[in-house]
C-alpha cells in the first residue's frame, strides 16, 4: 500500500516537473519576446519562474530518488558480501532519514514563519516556497521507511541494496573490462 501510494506520488511529481519546466520555459521565453518585441514584457513571470524552479529542482529530488538516480559511490558496497550490504543499507537508510528529519523541521519552521510574508509581484506567500522543502523530506522520508521495511523483511533484493544506478553507459563499459580481464586471465 505505502508502494502504491509512493509511486503515485511520484508520477504526479514527474508529471508536476514537466509542467514546472514548460510554465518556466514559455514565461521566460514569452517574455524576452514581449520585451525586444514589443517594448513591454509580463511583470510575474520572473518571480513565477523562480518559484517554480524551486519546486522542480524538489520534486525532481523525490523522482531521482525513487529511481535510485542520486549521486553515490558503490565501490565498496559491490565488494562486500550480502551481510555488509543490509548492514550499510540500514545505516545509509537511517543516516538519510535523520537527515529528512532535520530538513522537514527546518522547512517547517521556514513555512511557518513565511505564511505572512508575500512576495513583491504576485503577492503569493512565500511560505509556498518552503513548503516545498517539507514536501520533499515527508516524500523521500516515507521511500526510506518502505526500504527499510523491505530489508528488515528480507524482501530487498541485491540491486537494491546498491543504492546507485549504473547509467547504461558505464554499464556497458564495466562489462567490456570484465570481458577483457576474465579473457586476459585465460592466456596468462
Amino acid at each position: 500500500m505505502l508502494k502504491t501510494f509512493i509511486d503515485r506520488t511520484v508520477r504526479v511529481f514527474e508529471f508536476g516537473v514537466v509542467l514546472a519546466l514548460a510554465g518556466m520555459v514559455i514565461m521566460v521565453f514569452g517574455n524576452v519576446v514581449l520585451r525586444y518585441g514589443f517594448d513591454s514584457g509580463i511583470t510575474a513571470s520572473e518571480e513565477v519562474s523562480r518559484y517554480l524552479f524551486v519546486w522542480l529542482t524538489f520534486m525532481g529530488a523525490v523522482v531521482a530518488m525513487r529511481r535510485h538516480e542520486h549521486l553515490g559511490v558503490d565501490t565498496l558496497v559491490k565488494l562486500l558480501p550480502r551481510g555488509g550490504r543490509l548492514a550499510l543499507a540500514v545505516i545509509s537508510d537511517l543516516a538519510m532519514l535523520y537527515c529528512c528529519g532535520l530538513f522537514f523541521w527546518g522547512s517547517l519552521k521556514l513555512t511557518q514563519i513565511n505564511l505572512t510574508a508575500y512576495a513583491a509581484v504576485t503577492k503569493l506567500p512565500l511560505a509556498v516556497v518552503y513548503s516545498v522543502g517539507v514536501v520533499t523530506s515527508v516524500m523521500i522520508a516515507l521511500m526510506l521507511l518502505e526500504s527499510l521495511y523491505r530489508v528488515f523483511t528480507g524482501q530487498a533484493s541485491d540491486e537494491e541494496l546498491v543504492m546507485v544506478q549504473e547509467n547504461e553507459a558505464q554499464a556497458q563499459v564495466d562489462a567490456q573490462i570484465r570481458a577483457e580481464q576474465g579473457g586476459g586471465e585465460g592466456r596468462a
